[in-house]
């Protein structure tokens, strides 16, 4: 018999850590064989998991597991500060052609949606089979929208014939109705597979990371809230929009934020890693009082992120970096292959790869397919992504190219500062090498070149030698 709303909660507390992980990966849409390789269990043991959660919660099907993890978040006080984040619905792509295979087609693209976005947007995504038996109408989801505690839906619809396909997806408010956001994809038909994955890219990468359209819309409403009802995902959301100013004040102000939120919420992942990049953006800036101190604090939160949760791109991309800095450039690979290996079609993660494999650990050559990956999986670039491009095409020996990506990024960054400096030393530009290093001494009389290296860390033999080399015709501190 389903739990009433008042026993969820209460039933919710009685599964163990691991329990809850299955259960919550289940519900947005992961199969067994992704639940395993994520948590590093045996299918048949995610199974073993999942018949002793639906004993404990009282449900039988994929969709009163869903429904009691959004029940439980619904039965919490109004006022409650640490709210769960809103809850993402999307519905089956309509297809308006009668054929089979394009039929086909629109499910297999509405389940990978599913699936990356649960994967990457940080936000509980109901399950595609789930939102397959409910019909394909959203005005046929009324009720159990309500139900399963649903924030946010996505709808489509798909034509198409031999030549071209077009795609027309909506965001839209489940509760007012209102769209959000509404877009139309036309692409040649080639390659179906190629053209499913791109389409499933273009798509996830508008939605996730923190210029998304899902962040932007949580972070419009999170500032017409009154101070004392923020949530835990309001907090974060405000966070990151500071954290990629890449200034100091920024910098400080996310932090802030983003322990607030972790007040309210000691098991946000997503959170536990976006604090583990900040301190690693106050490490090599000299944001900080004390490298040492930044560089120990990214190392507990990337791991607090890991341990929630294992596959947490931007926690691996991180926790290699901190690996560096304490010398153990094999343990830096490693994570940064994970991070790959996770975030792999995660625009706002392929930038800071591309940066460690051109300085850290890796070849700048390799580093140059990331950052423009990145930047066609978004077209909506942030200026922080030109000053990841600017370090790698410097790293590269591209100095002219590498100060035009550098003037399109954030000048309130000192790491920009320095590497336009570099850049133009390298090529003989002594008077733009000037004015940028005096610029740099100005704004951050704490920088050096030296606590760069230190704290990114530059450990990639040629590209420490470039830094030093410009930095001396430079004269940078």
């Amino acid at each position: 018999m389903m739990l009433n709303d008042a026993s969820k909660a209460q039933a919710l507390h009685a599964l163990s850590g691991r329990e809850r992980a299955v259960a919550e990966k289940f519900a947005a849409g992961m199969t067994y064989r992704e639940i395993g390789n994520a948590l590093f269990i045996a299918p048949t043991t995610v199974r073993t998991h999942l018949a002793a959660i639906y004993e404990k919660l009282g449900v039988r099907t994929k969709i009163g597991l869903a429904a009691c993890f959004a029940g439980a978040s619904s039965a919490q006080p109004a006022p409650s500060l640490s709210g769960a984040p809103p809850v993402l619905a999307i519905f089956p792509i309509e297809c308006l052609n009668s054929e089979e295979r394009w039929r086909r087609f629109a499910d297999g693209l509405s389940s990978d949606i599913t699936i990356d976005l649960a994967r990457y947007a940080g936000l509980p995504v109901i399950a595609f089979h789930t939102m397959k038996s409910l019909g394909s109408k959203p005005a046929d989801f009324a009720a159990d929208g309500k139900a399963l505690g649903v924030t946010y839906f996505v709808s489509g619809q798909l034509r198409a014939d031999d030549q071209r396909i077009r795609l027309t997806i909506e965001l839209v408010d489940a509760r007012s109705g209102v769209s959000l956001w509404r877009e139309r994809y036309d692409r040649p038909v080639e390659d179906i597979f190629a053209l499913q994955d791109g389409l499933t890219e273009s798509i996830i990468n508008v939605f996730a990371g923190s210029y998304g359209t899902l962040a932007t819309v949580g972070r419009n409403a999170a500032r017409r809230k009154p101070p004392a009802t923020l949530r835990a995902y309001d907090f974060y959301l405000l966070a990151l929009e500071q954290h990629t100013t890449f200034s100091r004040a920024g910098n400080a102000e996310a932090i802030r934020l983003f322990l607030r939120a972790l007040e309210l919420d000691p098991a946000f992942a997503n959170c536990w890693a976006e604090l583990a990049y900040a301190y690693s953006v106050e490490a090599c800036n000299g944001f900080g009082d004390d490298v040492l101190t930044s560089i120990e604090n990214g190392r507990i939160t990337a791991e607090n992120a890991l341990r929630l949760d294992p596959t947490d791109s931007c926690a691996h991309a991180c926790l290699g970096n901190v690996r560096a800095c304490l010398g153990d450039l094999e343990g830096a690979e490693r994570a940064h292959r994970r991070a790959l290996e996770y975030g792999s079609n995660h625009a706002g993660i392929l930038p800071l790869l591309a940066g460690s494999k051109a300085l850290v650990v890796g070849d700048p050559a390799e580093a140059i397919p990331l950052i423009e990956r990145a930047m066609r999986l978004n077209p909506l670039a942030p200026p922080w992504y030109f000053g990841m491009q600017g370090r790698i095409l410097f790293a590269a020996g591209r100095h002219r190219e590498a100060v035009a990506a550098l003037r399109r990024s954030s000048p309130e960054s000192p790491d920009v500062l320095m590497f336009l400096a570099l850049s133009h030393a390298a090529m003989g530009e002594t008077a733009e090498a000037a004015r940028a290093a005096a610029r740099l001494r100005a704004e951050f009389p704490g920088f050096s070149v030296e606590r760069f290296i230190a704290g990114y860390p530059v450990t990639n033999r040629d590209a420490l030698l470039a830094i030093r080399h410009a930095a001396e015709m430079a004269k940078l501190p």
